[in-house]
């Protein structure tokens, strides 16, 4: 078998033959072929042991590179300037080592110098030399000097029609993201009449994909089936193309043809040595002829049109059968199982960001079997496809099943959940193995779709077949498990990232941590943060005021030991911050003026507003606002009227201008002066601004009037509220039973009562707590405790049939004799919003002392007296 040897084999083999002792018959002989190979070797330039003139610009060569390597750019060209002034002959192969060079590098000038030399020595560049030229100005950034050679071939005859030097410029063009040159380029070919070949097409595709131009490449589509019939390799850069550009519809549609192709038994790919895919056949390039539909990238993004199918030309030829368009008819595997691409067999819609048409996908067994529940338990087998599965080995497999994976991703993008599932169970019938890569696309289209309790049966699916998931996997299931407040799972799915990890989904969890009020998880994760070395953000800072930036709990008031502790923690979020190079923006600075006013910070308040009005009122009139709003309440809960006057004042002569919220915390101050009629001002101003009074606008009107005991204008208020058709809500009710309680008016709080109960405006705790203290305070302990027992039934349900339906559940809590049934209650019902706790803990308490639980309310005679009361109320007005 013929073998090909390097330098220093042959030489060694060289040697070995010299130190032979030949017979003496064949002496003569072997003396003979010898002065036939040193007179060969003499008139090609080499000696005939040494291979001398290779040897000599091979090591020139290789000592240019190195010295280019140290950056010692003068004694490279000296090495250079010595090689050509050598005393043997040279020709272009030796210049290819540090041409080559020069484009990995790259190198422009260097090769420019290079290039210089030969031509002063006048020699002859062959297809490389140029290529190599080319691609070391591109790469180098030098576009326009490339393209003055491409230019320039035109001198050459020999050299300006070879394809090749173009695509390696258009090359040059999509790295370089030059579309201007790539014109140009376009131009040149076809004054040249050069053609274009389906790399051509693939240079012009990722170009388009950078200026996220669809109609180009579905023009470059069209022109590529024109003179090419697709095949694998240019069906799967049509596929990526497509889904970068969010085509879901034509990326589907291309990979259901790529999979028809797959059985094709003529085609055949193979791994160059750059680990490119290729054919084994010659692609060919076929000349242009008439107009073409790409020869020009278009400046401006054209509109986005995607025709009725990609492959109404094109056909795959398989068997004794034409397969064109959708048609494929398979018998394959011991089943005789029918598969096909067929337009009278399943189809799904599939809307994409252009257009939405119905869309025919393979026809599979059992397809009722892939769920995303099914997965646990069942694995999938193959149906068929058995031609795919001899030859899982094949290079066309890694290709299907990466495009199979572009168009998942797409899935995941567009949050098309049916389609992926149609998808991995199409891969599992071809006898194609999803990879790790697939499962992220494919988890991430679930938890989308379905969320996180679904993803997590694929993550077991995946890590049962021994498939390790990627770290993006697991974080974005972490950035879901944080946004539906499950934070053990979060957690500890952040907890198997091994690689580099995410700042996002510990940004979620910190957030959900900040939702739930639990600073320790916090501390915890930061201090995990720090163990990896994560660089802190933005939104880290954000959430670290929210978290720690004040001490006390919600509605605690400050003191001064807190108050310590809080300027101490808020000053080392703001050092961290300095370390990291990060400013505060609108929020931090929103968050930590919160903090601030929960802590009674009134100074460091009034500092940090200026901070925020130096850096960001000149630029953004909103967020101006916004920060003014959350000073202005903090103020109002100091009771600081004076300094809220002057900051409003300040507003109006800045000219920034108050919103709904501005004029809602003002009306809430003149609650603390008792001024109704500074009140009314601000409702006239609010409604000049265009501003309509809410809910909170009439709640704090009525709390002005209660604290000056004007009760009969409070109702008058609420009268007008409610024909003006402002829904109430509990919270201003409370307002009035609250100030009732306090001046121990029994009637106003039995009518806000009963009204509450006919507007279906269910109690809360603090409804329970004003009516419950009113008539203990009076004196009325048994109507105390029948009214508590009511209105912790009307908390569960205003509808007495519900709560019969939940009767049963709800006394084995209320009647319970265990020690632990009130931990259990907090345990089972700890939803705060709806009140379920705290109701069941008040009927417990009424059963403990001895009454006997009704789930009746309306039968209360309490309940009967304040209905008939109300109805007088109502009459009489």
């Amino acid at each position: 078998m013929r073998r090909y040897l390097s330098k220093a084999h042959l030489g060694s083999i060289t040697d070995s033959f010299c130190r032979f002792k030949a017979p003496e018959n064949g002496r003569k002989k072997a003396a003979e072929r010898m002065e036939y190979s040193q007179s060969f070797a003499s008139s090609r330039g080499h000696s005939c042991f040494g291979f001398e003139g290779e040897s000599i610009s091979r090591s020139a060569q290789v000592q240019i590179v190195n010295a280019l390597q140290l950056s010692e750019r003068g004694r490279a060209s000296t090495l250079l300037s010595d090689l050509v002034h050598g005393n043997h002959s040279l020709r272009a192969d030796d210049f290819i080592h540090i041409l080559n060079y020069c484009a990995k590098s790259p190198d422009p000038l260097f090769v420019m110098e290079t290039w210089r030399t030969m031509e002063e020595k006048e020699i002859s560049m062959n297809k490389r030399c140029y290529m190599l030229i080319i691609r070391a100005l591109c790469k180098g950034g030098y576009l326009e000097e490339a393209f003055n050679w491409l230019t320039s071939l035109g001198e050459n005859h020999r050299m300006y029609h070879i394809l090749s030097l173009y695509n390696s410029f258009l090359n040059g063009c999509a790295q370089m993201q030059s579309t201007v040159h790539a014109n140009y380029c376009l131009d040149l070919m076809e004054n040249r009449l050069t053609g274009k070949s389906k790399v051509t097409y693939w240079e012009l595709l990722k170009l388009a994909v950078w200026r996220q131009d669809l109609s180009t490449v579905h023009d470059i589509w069209k022109e590529c089936t024109k003179y090419y019939n697709p095949g694998i390799i240019t069906l799967r850069k049509f596929i990526w193309s497509f889904t970068k550009l969010k085509d879901l519809v034509s990326a589907h549609e291309a990979l259901q043809y790529m999979v028809a192709l797959a059985f094709r038994a003529s085609f055949c790919i193979h791994k160059s040595a750059e680990g490119r895919y290729r054919y084994s056949r010659v692609d060919i390039p076929i000349p242009s002829k008439g107009e073409l539909g790409i020869s020009r990238f278009a400046m401006g993004k054209h509109g986005d049109t995607v025709p009725s199918s990609l492959f109404e030309n094109c056909k795959v030829r398989i068997g004794e059968e034409d397969v064109g368009g959708y048609h494929m008819d398979i018998i394959s595997g011991e089943n005789q199982a029918l598969y096909g691409i067929d337009k009278n067999l399943d189809r799904f819609s599939v809307e994409g960001d252009n257009c939405c048409r119905r869309i025919p996908l393979f026809h599979v067994a059992n397809q009722e079997q892939c769920t995303v529940s099914g997965m646990g338990s069942t694995e999938f087998e193959s149906g068929g496809f058995s031609m795919l599965k001899r030859h899982e080995a094949m290079p066309v497999m890694k290709l299907l099943r990466w495009s199979f994976t572009d168009v998942m991703h797409a899935c995941a993008q567009s949050r098309n959940c049916e389609l992926a599932e149609q998808l991995f169970l199409q891969m599992h019938n071809l006898g194609l193995e999803p990879s790790s890569h697939t499962y992220n696309a494919f988890i991430k289209a679930v938890v989308h779709e379905r969320g996180v309790t679904d993803g997590m049966k694929v993550l077991k699916t995946m890590q049962k077949k021994n498939l390790k998931p990627y770290d993006a996997t697991l974080a974005t299931l972490s950035v879901c498990c944080s946004k539906n407040l499950e934070l053990d799972l979060a957690e500890a799915l952040l907890d198997q990232i091994v690689g580099s990890p995410h700042l996002r989904p510990y940004n979620a969890l910190l957030a959900a941590c900040s939702a739930t009020d639990q600073p320790e998880r916090a501390v915890r994760v930061l201090a995990k943060m720090k163990q990896l070395k994560l660089k802190s953000d933005i939104r880290t800072y954000e959430l670290l005021f929210s978290l720690f930036g004040n001490v006390n709990a919600p509605y605690e008031k400050g003191n001064i030991l807190s108050q310590v502790d809080a300027a101490k923690r808020i000053n080392a979020i703001e050092t961290d911050m300095v370390k990291n190079d990060v400013q505060h923006s609108h929020l931090s600075l929103e968050n930590l003026l919160k903090a601030l006013g929960a802590e009674g910070m009134i100074r460091e308040l009034i500092h940090y507003l200026h901070v925020a009005e130096n850096q960001f009122f000149r630029t953004n009139t909103y967020r101006a606002t916004s920060i003014y709003n959350t000073v202005l309440h903090s103020l109002v809960e100091a009771k600081e009227s004076h300094m809220v006057i002057d900051i409003f004042k300040d507003m109006k002569l800045c000219d920034l201008p108050p919103d709904a919220v501005t004029y809602n915390i003002m009306i809430n101050c003149c609650s603390i002066i008792r001024c109704y009629k500074s009140a009314c001002a601000l409702v006239s101003m609010m409604l000049r601004d265009g501003f309509c009074p809410r809910i909170s606008t009439y709640t704090a009107l009525i709390k002005i009037l209660l604290a000056n005991e004007d009760f009969d204008e409070a109702f008058n208020i609420l009268d007008q509220a409610s024909s003006e058709g402002i829904e109430f809500d509990v919270l201003l009710f409370n307002t009035i039973l609250q100030e009732a309680n306090l001046k121990g008016r029994i009637d106003i709080i039995e009518l806000i009562v009963e009204r509450m109960h006919q507007d279906k405006i269910q109690p809360d705790p603090s409804t329970c707590c004003s009516v419950f203290s009113a008539y203990v305070n009076d004196g009325f302990l048994s109507t105390a405790m029948e009214a508590l027992q009511v209105l912790s039934m009307r908390m569960i349900s205003s509808e007495e049939g519900t709560l019969q339906e939940m009767r049963t559940y709800f006394e084995d809590f209320v009647l319970a004799e265990d020690l632990e049934a009130e931990s259990l209650i907090t345990e089972v019902f700890r939803d705060p919003e709806d009140n379920l706790a705290a109701a069941l803990l008040n009927l417990r308490w009424c059963a403990v002392l001895g009454l006997s639980i009704s789930w009746l309310p309306n039968e209360s005679p309490w309940a009967r007296r304040l209905s008939s009361i109300y109805s007088t109320r109502n009459r009489t007005t």
